[in-house]
Formats: C-alpha cells, sequence, structure tokens
C-alpha cells in the first residue's frame, strides 16, 4: 500500500521554522508528513459545527475574531447536536469537501443507546490523530511553570472501538482493540510532529505491565518506530506513575504519545496544570482531513449558568482556530491571533471565571479584536 502523507500540525508556540516542506520526497532524504496545501492566499471554506451547550457562544467568538482580522477563511455552517443518532450525511460530505472543520462541543449521553458524534466523526474520517498542547500562558497564575507538552493520542480504536455486548443477563464484555497499523501510525506522527516542531522527547504511556499483548504490542510498535529518530530522546512510562509525574513535575514530559483512552485521561490532566481546559486547544487530523476544537474535555459544554450569563470562555478555541489557520497555511494570520489572546491574557484585565475574572465571552472577545496587530 503506498504511503499516505500525514498532516502535521505546527506547534502553537513560537519555536524555529522547521525547514520547508517539499510536496514530494526528495530522492536521498527523509520524507517529511505534511499535507501541502496551496499557498496563493485564496480563502478557504470551512465547515462550521457550532455544537452544544456553550458551543454556539465560543464558535460565534471565533468568528467574530476572523472577520475582525480579515482571515482568508469563510464558514459552512451546519447544526449537528449530540443527541442525534447519526451525524448528517451532509455535514460528513462538507468535511470531506472542505477537508477542515471547527467544532463546539457536542454533549454525548451517558449510558443507554445513543453512540458519541464525536467518535463517529474520527471513524467516519479516520482522524486518527488527536493532538492537545498543554503550556502556561504568561500572566496565569499556575502551580508549574515551564509546562509545554503535547499528547498525541491514538484516535479509532483501543476502548473506543464501541465492540460491547451483554453476554449473559448482568455480565458485559468490552473489547479493547490495538493493532499494529494504527500503533505504528499514531507513533511515526509523535516523532515526526517532534522532528519537525524542535522537539527533543517523546514518550509512550502504557500499561503493558497488566495487559501485555495489547498495550505490549503498542510498545513495539513505538520502540521500531524511535530507531529511525536517533536524535529525538525516547521513553516509556507506565500510565499510573505517569498521572503522579504529571501532577509532580510536569516540566518532565515533551511530546506524548498514548493508545486512545490513556490519551483523553492524560490531556486532561496536563491541561488542568497548565491553566485549565478553557484554554488548551487542540484538534483531531487524519490523511485528509482535520476538525479543530477544544483541546481537552469539554466538561462544561452542558453547563446552563454558563450559556444564560454568556460567560464561557472563548480563548481555547481561539487558540485552535489558530491552529487551523496554521494548517491551511495561513501562519501570519494564525501569529496575530494568538498574539492578541496572548496580550488579553497577559494583561489581565478581561478574564472569565475559571480564569479568576468575571467578564462575559463578549467582553473577552471584544479584548482581543482591540489587542489584533
Amino acid at each position: 500500500m503506498a504511503r499516505r502523507t500525514l498532516p502535521i500540525f505546527k506547534n502553537l508556540t513560537h519555536r524555529p521554522t522547521p525547514a520547508p516542506f517539499l510536496p514530494k520526497p526528495v530522492p536521498n532524504t527523509r520524507s517529511v508528513t505534511y499535507m501541502p496545501r496551496p499557498g496563493d492566499g485564496a480563502p478557504r471554506p470551512v465547515t462550521l459545527i457550532p455544537g452544544d451547550g456553550i458551543g454556539p457562544l465560543v464558535t460565534n467568538a471565533v468568528e467574530q475574531v476572523m472577520e475582525a482580522m480579515h482571515a482568508p477563511v469563510y464558514f459552512e455552517r451546519y447544526d449537528v447536536h449530540g443527541d442525534m443518532k447519526r451525524v448528517p450525511p451532509e455535514v460528513i460530505e462538507s468535511i470531506r469537501k472542505n477537508k477542515v472543520c471547527l467544532k463546539g462541543g457536542l454533549k454525548t449521553p451517558v449510558g443507554g443507546g445513543v453512540s458519541s458524534l464525536n467518535v463517529q466523526l474520527r471513524k467516519e474520517l479516520d482522524l486518527y490523530a488527536s493532538l492537545v498542547n498543554c503550556f502556561n500562558l504568561p500572566g496565569l497564575p499556575t502551580r508549574h511553570e515551564n509546562v509545554d507538552i503535547v499528547v498525541i493520542r491514538e484516535n479509532t480504536e483501543g476502548e473506543y472501538a464501541g465492540l460491547e455486548h451483554e453476554v449473559v443477563p448482568g455480565v458485559v464484555e468490552s473489547l479493547k482493540v490495538i493493532t499494529k497499523f494504527c500503533s505504528e501510525r499514531i507513533a511515526k506522527y509523535a516523532f515526526e510532529y517532534a522532528y519537525l516542531n524542535n522537539r527533543k522527547k517523546v514518550t509512550a504511556v502504557h500499561k503493558a505491565n497488566i495487559m501485555k499483548l495489547a498495550d505490549g504490542l503498542f510498545l513495539e510498535s513505538c520502540r521500531e518506530v524511535a530507531t529511525k529518530y536517533p536524535s529525538i530522546n525516547y521513553n516509556e512510562i507506565i500510565v499510573d506513575n505517569c498521572c503522579m509525574q504529571l501532577v509532580s513535575k510536569p516540566e518532565q514530559f515533551d511530546v506524548m504519545v498514548t493508545p486512545n483512552l490513556y490519551g483523553n485521561l492524560v490531556a486532561n490532566t496536563a491541561a488542568g496544570i497548565a491553566g485549565g481546559t478553557g484554554v488548551m486547544p487542540g484538534g483531531n487530523v487524519g490523511a485528509d482531513h482535520a476538525v479543530f476544537e477544544q483541546g481537552a474535555s469539554a466538561g462544561n459544554v452542558g453547563n446552563e449558568k454558563l450559556w444564560e450569563q454568556k460567560k464561557a470562555n472563548p480563548v481555547a478555541l481561539l487558540l485552535s482556530s489558530a491552529m487551523m489557520l496554521r494548517h491551511l497555511q495561513f501562519p501570519s494570520f494564525a501569529d496575530r491571533l494568538e498574539t492578541a489572546v496572548k496580550r488579553v491574557i497577559l494583561e489581565g484585565k478581561y478574564r472569565t471565571k475559571d480564569l479568576g475574572g468575571v467578564s462575559t465571552t463578549q467582553e473577552v472577545v471584544d479584548a482581543v479584536i482591540g489587542k489584533l496587530d
């Protein structure tokens, strides 16, 4: 099977720019996994899913800021809600056509027979890599300093495979699926991301001491890929020790690569350490498509009080939209947006309740627009 190119998100923090990308590998050089896109500056269509709860509030914030800085994107809006049985076919078709989507949170019912639309999107579009960047924002006090962690999580299998059934009444069996293909693919993505973004270390998170075959296969795949990147340090850590190390000494971590369930837990823990889920950007990427959203778990998506008071924090989705602009190869617009958001956080005058302030969503948006160069 021919090797498909993998898109790599540019890191959100300012780092040395990787070498220019080439549409095809140059003979006798190592290929770079990146999705080339035209750089002609033409406006790009983006599928927009406002989602549930505070989703419409924060996606509207992104629309306002994009309009204010005349970003070369325009949105195709679709109403999708977490209680739907399936993602509407026209939404999938729009994402396939546009290649890029920005979405608010979709509330997933707990229990019952309704499957997660977020998982459906990942499987339908083969969005195999979830990337969450957890880092300290200047001016935002946290327990730990010098935190800059990128959590790269396998997004299509593991415990999220959805293979569950009731064996007999009162006994339920849930299958965890790990394949060499998906494990190698996510490991390659993590090491390529580290290589292209001047990262120094990749840490594989596992529980192979107990799940010897499943997590053992994941580790074996990571080790094989690691041998091809001698300039990047590679180590491994058991997931329970990883959580303890995260809350005690998070600055030791750089890029982390994980199976599906562990990545969800690790990313949310790292986000809480670095400033909270309201400020952590992220996205889900496949060979052909990318969906950008709040990086860590949108646990406040159904918070009616936040919606009524219009005080949802838009920072995470604003920074995720900056990732989207870089993915579309509009780096100057991404830099302007990031710089404006960081100036507002550093100034400290306009912050929502989760960051210790009393501002509304609109006040934060107006402040960001006011800081645009």
